[in-house]
């Protein structure tokens, strides 16, 4: 497919958000329609993959089957290869085509059916390998809300009116690479966070950020284990790594927000990524991690900023494995080095992990600078510290930096500091700052060749970090002072005399104008030089 094709196709579904938009909140469209894209995707596959087991039968189109030994026989098969299983009638297409029955009869009230297929592709796949997967995936697709119309029909005639716009669209899922529709969905997903204001920074890590993590934790590899996000929103953050190598075995990620986490589930699947190749659960990583037992050769993560945990208050907290040995736990107010502990506890000795954190951590001193110079004097995990523009996230204005933690540094007596928050490493882009490709580049070509370059960055001993207290504020290693220029006081008065000159002969003609047209002037007019 042509970047041409992809961007008509990315623009084809964003279109459909004009069918809601100003009728039903931002965050409420998100989730039907996305959820509707997701049901077609599902549909299709289904029925390319049906069409497959039917090569050589009689009948070879699956909406044109009927006998119940074929019909399970391809049950069967398609748990196995994909997880679910739809009946012919059950199809988008299907629904859609019935949904656009003559409008005058009842023929096309769809509701009732739509929630009744939504509902069997989630029983199909009780008491199989895929039951977790698809457990409750369409919950948030209310059918019955009144957010959607107040009556029944207003509500049949939404949904009618978005299944027949995303049924015109041709997915080509036999045609094209498996990313391009994940793209799409993507796309749209970053669309959604871009109006959705403080709520954005739930469930998506802007592109270009998420392109430095993965490429952080995938230097040097071609190929991924495993990779891990304990905060892992919508799970675009975990396939921005897959991106950066030719495979990753497992994906795990574990997420707060259950509409959230039912994103990330439905993102995985449209990324083609088989149910055996991701885990994601839903839980609070802090108080009850799902993957405590597991070790990652990637680890990326966007934590919520200075988010509030129990701390102290949950007397486990002192004793767990993950935070113990530290000597203190971090605030019950600020929970960003409770998050860092957790992934480096999940980090594999051969692993990178790489974290978005608030400025704060690099130099807040208590209980979250005892943390921090333990794992610099004596762990000597601190690999890079980069700082990135204010403004750069959705919802939050900040200014936040990536730290990046490895157990087995290739180099293990300095740390990387990369200033990319000054003038010139980023653009403004609306009320927002944004990274350019060439802006990520350059703190990726920077942090992999550790040079101190001038007013962007420093290669700074462990001695000196020791010197400075530990405290990683990185204008007390990045240099990024700019001298003033010598000002020409003779020629700034020599632009005053003459700024004043033309004020005057402009008063004066305001004076003459004021006087012509038998008016005051506006202002006071000052006679025998006084």
């Amino acid at each position: 497919m042509s970047e041409e094709q992809k961007k008509k196709l990315e623009s084809q579904l964003w279109g459909i958000a004009n069918l809601l938009r100003g009728k039903i909140s931002a965050d409420d469209y998100r989730d039907y329609i996305l959820g509707f894209i997701f049901y077609k995707y599902l549909s299709e596959k289904q029925y390319l993959y049906a069409n497959t087991l039917l090569e050589g039968e009689e009948i070879k189109d699956y909406k044109e089957v009927t006998d119940k030994e074929t019909l399970e026989a391809i049950k069967e098969e398609s748990l196995l290869k994909l997880g679910y299983f739809l009946q012919p009638q059950e199809l988008f297409s299907e629904l859609a085509k019935k949904g656009n029955a003559d409008t005058e009869s009842e023929s096309n009230y769809i509701i009732e059916d739509l929630q009744a297929v939504m509902n069997h592709i989630e029983q199909s796949t009780m008491g199989t390998e895929s039951e977790e997967d698809f457990n409750a995936l369409f919950e948030d697709l209310d059918l019955t809300s009144t957010k959607i119309g107040r009556t029944v029909g207003v509500r049949n005639a939404v949904i009618v009116k978005i299944l027949n716009h995303l049924d015109k669209i041709d997915f080509k899922l036999e045609e094209i690479d498996s990313d391009v529709l994940g793209d799409a969905y993507e796309y749209l997903i970053a669309k959604f966070a871009a109006g959705a204001g403080k709520s954005a920074g739930e469930f998506y890590t802007p592109q270009q950020v998420s392109k430095i993590l993965a490429k952080i934790v995938t230097t040097g590899k071609t190929k991924l284990k495993s990779v891990y996000d304990p905060t892992c929103g919508s799970g675009s953050l975990l396939l921005r790594v897959a991106k950066e190598v030719k495979d990753v075995s497992e994906f795990y990620g574990q997420e707060l927000n259950r509409t959230t986490y039912n994103l990330a589930r439905m993102n995985m699947i449209l990324h083609d990524k088989h149910f055996r190749e991701f885990d994601i659960q839903q839980e609070d990583t802090l108080e009850n991690p799902q993957h405590l037992d597991k070790r990652f050769e990637a680890v990326v993560a966007n934590p919520p900023f200075s988010a509030h945990w129990k701390s102290d208050a949950n007397p486990l907290n002192s004793t767990d494995e993950r935070f113990s040995q530290y000597g203190k736990l971090a605030p019950k107010t600020k929970a960003d080095y409770a998050f860092a502990l957790h992934m480096i506890h999940q980090l594999a000795e051969n692993g990178t992990m790489a974290t978005v954190l608030p400025h704060g951590v690099l130099f807040r001193g208590a209980a979250e600078g005892v943390i921090r110079k333990y794992l610099i004097s004596e762990l000597n995990y601190l690999d890079a510290v980069i700082g990135l523009p204010a403004n750069i996230f959705y919802g939050t204005s900040i200014p936040t930096c990536i730290l990046v933690f490895k157990k087995c540094r290739e180099v293990d007596d300095n740390v990387v500091f990369i200033d990319a928050s000054g003038d010139g490493h980023f653009i403004k882009n609306g009320n927002r700052n944004v990274l350019r490709d060439e802006d990520v580049q350059e703190i990726i070509d920077t942090y992999r060749a550790r040079e101190t370059k001038d007013k962007y960055s420093y290669v700074a001993s462990l001695e000196e970090i020791a010197e400075n207290d530990y405290n990683l504020n990185i204008p007390r290693y990045v240099d990024t002072f700019e001298e003033e220029t010598e000002i020409d006081l003779g020629e700034v008065s020599e632009r005053l005399i003459g700024f004043d000159n033309e004020l005057e002969e402009v008063n004066a003609e305001i004076i003459g104008f004021c006087y012509e047209l038998g008016i005051v002037p506006p202002f006071k007019v000052e006679e025998d030089g006084e």
